[in-house]
């Protein structure tokens, strides 16, 4: 029995009650808790495995002891509990407020007695005992949200016996939780024991939600008396727009004149709350090298108006240019304000369009900006990040390999980053987290990572978190209601070659709230109506997204602590259009293996025309007559048969969401050379100019004839997934289509159907939207392979 134990023990907290001497049955007991814990807890963490934890929430103290000598207080408070200590930060003040809380986890209680020290901080670099606080763990209560936080209370400091009161006090708190408690983010944590300063701060888990986008359209009508510096000569006058680091620019106007005439439009991408300004100069382009300003206005993001529906376009305005002139003196810039020039605008904030800051092809959001268009949600997704095996050391410290792994997980707007699990390669995390559902034809994306910016890690170079692994799950694959737990590879391709990292464990649930609204969804456009009413270019759209990224980025970064812009480039694919020839072959052999299916049906008729099966052949024979005798006999013959072959294939539709494919990304028999090509830096890094031009160029072009050849892939596997159960409610939807058709086609004439369907086809413009068809929107809403890709 160990010296803590054979003292008898005071605690004047009277929530605890008195202590009693810790015999066998009070060992009993505490071994009872570490063991199962308590069979009230109950959590609505039900996904993930119930970790139990002490908290002790030091909150402040006051009537401290001052220092003799100094006659100063710098007090700390040091929490004991056997060989883990966590400290709070120095106060130099008498009565100080620290409101830190330590968690111990039960896999890491080593007694039954927890110490709470106050000590001081001298000036010499010695601890100066001030008192402490004894805690039994038997007495100790439990507590589970949505139970109010415990009420922290005074408590009298001992001396070091324990057996007189010394002066001074301390407000603490004490309780058993689970990881479901609020506390449990901002926590010191005792897995983290070794790690200090601003390393702690880094560990943490947190939320983020990404910043509110929008679209910033500029459409520069004219300008009017804009005076050129030069003499002599037409000025080639264009409008400069700049927001931020994006900088836009018009066409020239040549027209000679002092009210140059351009109507032209600028798309930008702006965050909330908007902390850049629109400048607009209307320059002259005096030679390739040289441009003029003539005129500057720097307008703030908030005088604009935001356009929430699909109006024609708002009012313009007219605003006044500030002058410019070179000074005579040494080239000094001054400024003169003449009213008289001034520019003609036409500028709004698009609340209507969703600001891609994602592939189109793992999006996870597709709600325009403003909030007043938003549907109500379908679904609820819970993810439990459970734990992660096998990893492999990601570098050295101490001289030994290590991985201080953590997950990011994106979903919407809402980005979630676990705690980071310190030197271990099976970090167990145990963590749940709740994204309300607008869409089910959406992607959640959820990355690995090791953490490079602990306090003790190598401050040699800059850091950054490296990758070791990323997944994508598309919820329409999910049935409803249904809990998913299983192991999903984690696979990174390197210079050296395609490499499997470990594996995470993950369990999911996608959680329907309104069926009807659900499959309502399936008939409806993708995105927003203004993306098909008033299209983007695709050069825009792909410059917009740049955009989009990088605000993210740079907005996230500036959180605390700070998630990585190398993670948000990570989990947003940001170098996904980047030439690969790796890629490129991977979509080619997607598109082979769809004409497969043509192939052999093609050599299943070959072989029937050759009556290599007499029977079969016998079969074909029989059901040409019949359907050239009953003609009308083809169409629901047609569907019939797809709405049998859908419910066969419900015996081998997928049991669990698909995850990284190695061969369908052809990443295992990559050759190193384009391995190479694809780790190169764009523009190449090549020593030879003439390969540096002709390379670059291949690589933008082949880029674009990637991006084709995988979407007619991604078209192909959509239609392909029609039957396969992918996406269950699709297949459901369509297979009571083909039920229906084949018994309206069995019913009516065929010459009435043909004649309504060519009416249909043939119909006035009048009758026609520029929205996308119902069949197009069900179509574009399949899951494809793409999911799979890395």
């Amino acid at each position: 029995m160990s010296h803590y134990q054979q003292n008898e023990l005071k605690d004047p907290n009277p929530l605890f009650g008195e202590h009693r001497p810790i015999g066998a049955a009070g060992q009993g007991q505490v071994l009872s808790w570490l063991r199962g814990g308590n069979d009230k807890l109950t959590s609505t963490y039900d996904l993930v495995d119930q970790m139990y934890y002490l908290y002790v929430r030091v909150v402040k103290a006051k009537d401290l002891s001052t220092n003799p000598i100094t006659m100063s207080c710098d007090p700390y408070v040091e929490v004991k509990l056997g060989n883990y200590k966590g400290t709070t930060r120095h106060l130099s003040k008498a009565n100080p407020e620290w409101n830190q809380v330590f968690a111990f986890s039960k896999d890491r209680i080593q007694s039954s007695l927890m110490e709470v020290f106050v000590k001081d901080k001298e000036m010499i670099g010695r601890d100066d005992y001030m008192g402490k606080v004894v805690f039994d763990l038997n007495e100790v209560p439990t507590r589970v949200p949505p139970d109010s936080p415990l009420a922290p209370q005074w408590y009298r400091l001992e001396d070091r016996r324990g057996g007189g009161k010394v002066r001074g006090e301390v407000m603490l708190a004490v309780w058993i939780g689970t990881q479901a408690d609020e506390a449990f983010p901002e926590a010191w944590h005792s897995d983290a024991a070794s790690v200090n300063g601003e390393g702690a701060i880094n560990m943490r888990s947190k939320v983020y939600v990404s910043p509110k986008l929008w679209y910033l359209r500029v459409n520069v009508i004219e300008a009017q008396d804009v005076q050129s510096n030069a003499r002599g000569r037409a000025p080639e006058l264009f409008v400069k727009a700049q927001v931020g680091n994006q900088i836009l620019k018009t066409k020239i106007c040549q027209a000679g004149t002092a009210n140059p005439l351009w109507n032209e439009d600028l798309i930008f991408v702006v965050a909330e709350p908007f902390e850049e300004q629109l400048v607009l100069t209307v320059e002259d382009r005096v030679s390739p090298r040289k441009d003029d300003v003539l005129g500057r206005a720097s307008l703030p993001l908030t005088l604009f108006e935001k356009r929430l529906d699909y109006r024609p376009m708002v009012l313009s305005q007219w605003f006044d240019l500030e002058k410019f002139r070179v000074g005579m003196l040494e080239g000094e810039t001054r400024r003169e304000f003449w009213f008289a020039s001034r520019i003609h605008l036409r500028v709004c904030l698009e609340g209507a369009y969703h600001v891609m800051d994602e592939s189109t092809m793992y999006i996870s959001d597709q709600r325009p900006t403003s909030r007043q268009l938003w549907k109500p949600p379908v679904g609820i997704l819970e993810v439990g990040i459970l734990a992660a095996e096998d990893l492999l050391p990601m570098k050295m410290k101490d001289g030994r390999g290590t991985t201080d792994a953590y997950c990011v997980a994106k979903y919407g707007q809402k980005w979630v980053r676990t705690r980071t699990m310190v030197s271990t390669f099976t970090p167990s995390w145990n963590e749940q987290y709740t994204w309300e559902v607008f869409d089910p034809c959406t992607v959640i994306t959820i990355g690995v990572f090791d953490n490079c910016h602990l306090g003790n890690a190598d401050r040699g170079a800059a850091p950054r978190d490296t990758k070791i692994g990323k997944i994508r799950i598309r919820l329409s694959t999910l049935e409803t209601d249904k809990l998913y737990r299983h192991k999903y590879p984690l696979i990174v391709l390197q210079p050296s070659g395609v490499k499997k990292m470990g594996e995470l464990r993950l369990a999911i649930r996608f959680t329907c709230l309104s069926f009807a609204n659900m499959v309502y969804l399936y008939s409806h456009p993708l995105l927003p109506k203004m993306h098909y009413l008033h299209p983007f270019t695709v050069n825009q759209l792909d410059g917009l997204r740049y955009q989009a990224m990088n605000i993210v980025a740079a907005r996230l970064g500036r959180a605390e602590p700070p998630l990585r812009k190398e993670v948000v480039e990570y989990m947003l694919d940001v170098e996904s259009h980047m030439w690969s020839m790796r890629r490129s072959k991977a979509n080619f052999f997607r598109i082979m293996s769809l004409f497969s299916g043509f192939i052999s049906m093609f050599k299943w008729f070959g072989n029937v025309c050759q009556w290599r099966n007499p029977i079969t052949t016998a079969l074909v024979h029989v059901l040409l007559l019949i359907l050239v005798w009953y003609p009308e006999l083809i169409l629901p013959t047609m569907f019939l048969y797809m709405f049998m072959i859908g419910l066969w294939n419900y015996r081998h539709r997928p049991r669990s969401p698909p995850h990284m494919d190695t061969k369908l990304s052809w990443a295992e028999a990559v050759h190193p050379d384009e391995l190479d090509e694809e780790f190169d830096t764009f523009p190449t890094s090549k020593p030879h100019d003439v390969v540096h031009v002709r390379y670059d160029r291949l690589r933008s072009v082949a880029g674009r004839i990637q991006t084709v050849v995988g979407d007619m892939a991604t078209q192909g596997e959509r239609l392909q997934s029609l039957l396969s159960w992918r996406d269950p409610r699709a297949t459901l939807l369509f297979i009571l289509f083909c039920l229906c058709a084949a018994v309206v086609l069995f019913v009516a004439p065929f010459r009435l159907v043909s004649l309504v369907a060519g009416l249909y086809m043939l119909r006035h413009p009048r009758f026609r939207s520029k929205l996308p068809s119902v069949p197009s929107n069900f179509f574009r809403r399949l899951p494809s392979r793409a999911d799979s890709m890395l």
